[in-house]
């Protein structure tokens, strides 16, 4: 779960810092992107968390 802060807050600083900055599209572009792979990151743990558990 830290690992997923972590990203979030990267991508959170990048965004605005390429957001506010011009000539820095680059940074709001890899913000996204880093955005994207954390919340993709979150998904496949949590899918992964959910078929670990044996069916009660």
């Amino acid at each position: 779960m830290v690992f997923f802060l972590v990203l979030l807050i990267c991508a959170t600083a990048l965004i605005v810092i390429g957001a506010a900055v011009d000539g820095m599209l680059y940074l709001l572009s890899t913000g996204v992107l880093l955005l994207i792979a954390a919340v993709l990151y979150l998904l496949v743990r949590s899918i992964s968390r959910s078929r670990r558990r044996p069916a009660h």
